[in-house]
């Protein structure tokens, strides 16, 4: 029997919770090794224990949906291409918050269907917050309150624009990317590239500039979410992400914005896309 995307959204938003609860339990005792991939980035023990139970439950409760994993890898787009729907899965966004000690790490889970993300989850374990999203349904934040529809912050053409920016980022390089000459902006810094997303779809700030590189697990959750609260992600050419279209999983630098009343065009200096 084919699940619909409710029960599907249920899924994910519990196998995201139980992966929280394990990832918390490295985090809180510290009790976990870390190295570093051959792409520089770092990997945690954390990291695949959160993957193993990402795996093992959604293969016990969509055993008939395939995974992709950024700590498993993927077949071949010959075999991948084939497919209607899978999901795509970061088991920690933000390792190197989380041995940093800030917090801002989360979960996340995608269902990719025809090629676009159409489910998002995005469990925030130490912060104790996740955030959803599903075609038709909306983009929602959940915590200790209980859950409420987020959606993209208003503007009125006078205030300035808030950027989310990383922790570490020099705001002096954002000069680069921004029409500071015409426009005015403030700075919202946060750890973990989906919940800076997240920043954008609650409408706390307003747009992010990734420059470097990502995987297709880094923004898959988070653009669902985006999507259903009015914004977008579009890469630095102002063209849409793909998943699931070539042979490799890197994205392109990219922007996620919030409501499309900014002129963005005006605002981003053109530039061009890195593509892998």
């Amino acid at each position: 029997m084919t699940m619909n995307n409710e029960t599907l959204l249920a899924i994910a938003i519990e196998s995201a919770k139980k992966a929280g609860i394990e990832v918390a339990k490295h985090y809180k005792t510290g009790d976990y090794t870390s190295e570093m991939k051959e792409d520089n980035s770092p990997v945690t023990s954390a990291d695949l224990a959160s993957n193993d139970v990402l795996m093992q439950e959604l293969s016990r409760l969509t055993p008939d949906i395939p995974v992709i994993s950024e700590e498993v890898g993927a077949l071949p787009l010959a075999e991948r291409k084939k497919w209607s729907r899978y999901w795509l899965l970061d088991p920690i966004d933000g390792t190197g918050e989380f041995i940093m000690g800030s917090g801002d790490f989360a979960v996340n889970i995608a269902l990719v269907e025809n090629g676009w993300p159409s489910i998002g989850v995005i469990h925030a374990p130490d912060h104790q917050l996740t955030y959803y999203g599903q075609n038709n349904l909306g983009a929602f934040k959940e915590n200790d309150r209980g859950s409420q529809q987020i959606h993209v912050a208003e503007y009125d053409g006078i205030r300035k624009i808030k950027v989310a920016i990383s922790r570490r980022q020099e705001v002096s390089l954002m000069g680069q990317y921004l029409n500071t000459d015409d426009f005015s902006f403030e700075y919202v810094s946060l750890g973990s590239c989906s919940l800076k997303n997240c920043l954008i779809a609650e409408g706390a700030a307003d747009c992010y500039l990734r420059i470097g590189p990502t995987g297709e697990w880094d923004t898959g959750a988070s653009h669902s979410i985006i999507e259903q609260a009015g914004g977008s992600i579009i890469d630095s050419e102002f063209l849409p992400l793909t998943y699931n279209q070539r042979e490799g999983l890197m994205n392109p630098d990219f922007m996620t914005l919030g409501t499309s009343k900014i002129p963005w065009k005006s605002i981003v200096k053109p530039h061009r896309a890195r593509r892998s």
